[in-house]
């Protein structure tokens, strides 16, 4: 294994967050508070971990996807751990535990908070969180992507580590280009949010704390009441991006070079806004009775429905007070999550869409053996690796589920509570039922039970398997390998040259 490049990549990471936390400083002087002074130390210990870990260039650039999985698993917990500090030292949040179960719930674009009282926090902190969204949301190995050069194909692996969804691939011959359009769309779509809001007279810093947790679909809120203070338009100009931000950002990068043809034949993005419509129809009649009429019943359906499907987690009601059957509906939501390749969690569409055509495959092999039937997906045929990777996925989600929910049960809370705020973490939501519902929050959990939640926002943000990686012996047999035979042949080229010196 080349742990040369993971330290590089781990020291690159550290100055990016060095350079990102000045932001909240600039914040802060502009609000005139003193919590952003305790912004600056931990910037400066970021950025001096980060040249002394990336100082030395590694000989060998070239890295592969494991080498990715293991430097994106071990960058997102250095961001996290530097990235809560702050909040401690300003004493906003007294607790390590808290602070870092905060950070990365913003990281991951989760959005669950052990605050009760949000609004009790400063501007400068208040925009770290929904920051922390931001730069989750795409991920920053990705924007490092399009920063520091990589050789090869290596820097494949790494997107192919931290993007959601079954598989990932150039939009351009070069990646770096391919990471440029991404990034130009994101922050493109971003911007326009921010106008629109700002349009919709929404307070200029509101609506920047605003777009940034709906582009990262993460939902931390700066109110109390989450989105439920604003007017129907804010509402919907929300609940628009929400859907936008969970689309699949090749999409975007089609209509951008005009492959209308190949646009519309993408199968995901007609599921993915079906799923949007029907459960929106389905919730609105059944919440009708009390609403205080149609357009009412309508804005609160879609808004909840795509916060939920594109796992933003902000809300405008108390869900938890709806039908029984409105409630399923969002449960099930939460695992069908948004497109592959956007900025949503879950488990997302495009798988459920593989595996609903491979059991038709096998009802179809059932009735007529000796035929060969391929899976295809907007018109080509899928690789039998994909399907498998696909199953794969399903069976360990479900395994790391069951373990995560019975882990939670000791807590002694009640099933709903329990299980909801799994499918909330490891979905990358926020908000569950009953005691995590909109208005709980996950400030009553133990420290224990808080590290597993954190565990499963990081397996969900990281489609699992890069961080159960660092779990597996294996790994570490090869790191400790490799570091012996690079310190045998410094020893040995250090012998030559004393002999060569005598």
């Amino acid at each position: 294994m080349n742990s040369s490049i993971i330290r590089y990549i781990l020291g690159c990471i550290l100055k990016t967050e060095a350079a990102l936390m000045l932001l909240p400083c600039l914040i802060a002087v502009i609000y005139q508070e003193k919590e952003g002074l305790w912004y600056l130390p931990v910037a400066a210990a970021s950025l001096l971990l980060g040249v002394l870990m990336s100082l030395r260039k590694p000989k060998n650039s070239v890295f592969y996807l494991k080498e990715g999985c293991i430097a994106t698993a071990l960058s997102w917990i250095f961001l996290c751990i530097f990235g809560a500090i702050p909040f401690c030292l300003t004493g906003e949040i007294p607790s390590f535990t808290d602070a870092l179960f905060e950070t990365v719930s913003g990281f991951t674009t989760t959005g669950a908070s052990i605050l009760s009282d949000v609004e009790a926090l400063s501007h400068c902190s208040l925009f770290w969180r929904s920051f922390t969204h931001w730069i989750g949301g795409m991920g920053v190995l990705v924007f490092l992507l399009a920063i520091i050069p990589m050789s090869g194909g290596s820097n494949i692996n790494l997107m192919r580590a931290e993007s959601p969804g079954p598989s990932v691939g150039k939009l351009v011959p070069k990646m770096k280009d391919t990471v440029r359009i991404l990034y130009l769309i994101y922050a493109g779509l971003t911007v326009a949010e921010i106008i629109l809001l700002v349009a919709g007279r929404m307070p200029l810093f509101d609506a920047l704390c605003t777009s940034l947790g709906t582009a990262g679909t993460g939902g931390f809120g700066i109110k109390n009441d989450s989105i439920g203070g604003y007017s129907p338009y804010l509402q919907w100009v929300v609940t628009i991006f929400m859907i936008l931000f969970g689309v699949n950002f090749n999409a975007y990068c089609l209509l951008l070079f005009r492959k209308i043809k190949d646009f519309l034949h993408m199968e995901e993005v007609r599921c993915y806004l079906l799923i949007i419509f029907a459960s929106v129809a389905v919730i609105t009649v059944n919440i009708l009775k009390t609403c205080t009429g149609l357009f009412d019943a309508v804005t609160k359906a879609a808004f909840q429905v795509a916060s939920i499907i594109t796992t933003t987690g902000f809300s405008t009601t108390d869900f938890h007070q709806w039908p029984e059957s409105s409630k399923v509906i969002l449960v099930l939501l939460m695992f069908v999550g948004a497109c592959a390749g956007s900025t949503g969690g879950g488990i997302k569409v495009s798988r459920f869409v593989v595996l609903f055509k491979t059991v038709r495959k096998e009802f179809f092999s059932y009735i007529h053996p000796k035929s060969i039937k391929k899976i295809k997906m907007d018109g080509k045929p899928i690789d039998h690796d994909v399907v498998r990777s696909i199953n794969v996925y399903m069976i360990t989600f479900m395994v790391l589920f069951v373990l995560s929910v019975f882990l939670i049960s000791f807590e002694d809370t009640d099933l709903v509570t329990t299980f909801t705020a799994v499918a909330a973490t490891i979905n990358n939501i926020g908000p569950g039922l009953e005691l995590v519902g909109p208005t709980g929050n996950f400030g009553f959990f133990s420290p224990f039970s808080k590290y597993v939640l954190m565990f499963d926002m990081l397996a969900g943000r990281l489609e699992l398997f890069p961080l159960l990686l660092l779990f597996h012996p294996t790994i570490w047999k090869d790191l400790f390998a490799y570091k012996k035979t690079v310190w045998k042949e410094h020893h040995n080229k250090a012998s030559r040259l004393n002999r060569l010196a005598h």
